[in-house]
């Protein structure tokens, strides 16, 4: 393997730390390391990148499962929903011309970097909202201690449980056509770009399915291997892989998603998507100057 290919294996580790640290965004990096470190053409490099994302989940996955983070059912449901999308991407993707693909792919990775910053707004929002609560709860209870609260209220008679109202039939049924389209975007991501889509998967799963962060991250994982075995097999026809390459550059993903679900609990994760979001932000403006140019 040439020295430029041995500088590019530290990117496989990047998008594997990021797989199992925050459940997707690293996958985004392996189609302009393919490309430009290791002079791939798009469409080998978006086929590649599927090696290498599928590699890495499965190996984060294996880790998050072990810790009971994983929710099996919601997963492979999302990664189902999803293989109409994966299918029709990965066709789409094979008829366009190289330029085309990679000035898209710029368009994407902002878009990712623009995502991950608000997402991490959010949550750090949130944070500030829940320790103020917290601080208001302990001044309340402090305020109650020193008084006798007994209550001698009776208890209120049992009432009917109450029918299901239409409107959490109409609520429901919003809840399950979100859940369909968004799988069905993620596999179109997929298979047209050759990314996991886990940027969208995690907050998909922690706002439609209600999952906590951590096994939101973990099941998206999951949904990302489907997502990119299917791609994969839909592409497996078209050839021109270079399999020793993928292979140490998947192998590099493995290990950065071992080290990345053991670092979760240790690193700020609004910290490390900011980073991130940073770099992508960088890495898509470059390609963009490159990519315009020659439409």
């Amino acid at each position: 393997m040439p020295l430029l290919a041995w500088a590019a294996l530290p990117c496989g580790l990047v998008i594997g730390l990021l797989l199992g640290a925050l459940g997707g965004g690293g996958s985004i990096l392996a189609v302009p390391a393919l490309v430009y470190l290791l002079h791939q053409t798009p469409h080998e490099a978006t086929a590649g990148a599927l090696v290498v994302v599928g590699i890495g989940a499965a190996s984060g996955l294996a880790c998050h499962a072990r810790a009971g983070r994983v929710r099996w059912a919601a997963g492979a449901a999302f990664g189902g929903l999803g293989t109409a999308g994966t299918f029709l991407g990965s066709r789409w993707s094979a008829s366009l011309n190289p330029t085309v693909l990679m000035t898209a792919f710029a368009g994407l990775m902002l878009a990712v970097a623009a995502v991950m910053l608000v997402r991490t707004w959010r949550e750090r929002s949130r944070e500030r909202e829940r320790e103020r609560e917290r601080n208001r709860e302990r001044d309340r209870e402090k305020a109650c201690a020193g008084h006798d609260t007994q209550s001698t209220a009776s208890k209120a008679p049992p009432t009917a449980p109450k029918p299901p109202s239409p409107r959490l039939s109409a609520a429901r049924l919003a809840s399950a056509l979100r859940i369909g389209v968004t799988a069905t975007a993620v596999g179109l991501l997929t298979g047209f770009f050759g990314v996991g889509g886990g940027f969208v998967v995690v907050p998909a799963l922690t706002l439609v399915l209600g999952l906590e962060m951590p096994v939101a991250v973990g099941t998206s994982l999951l949904v990302i291997l489907v997502n990119s075995g299917t791609a994969f097999a839909t592409r497996a026809g078209a050839g021109g892989l270079d399999w020793p390459l993928l292979a140490s550059f998947a192998a590099c993903a493995a290990l950065g998603s071992w080290l990345g679900n053991r670092l979760a609990a240790r690193l700020r994760p609004q910290a490390l998507s900011t980073a991130f979001a940073s770099l992508v932000t960088v890495l898509a403006v470059s390609m963009a100057v490159t990519s315009i140019p020659r439409l």
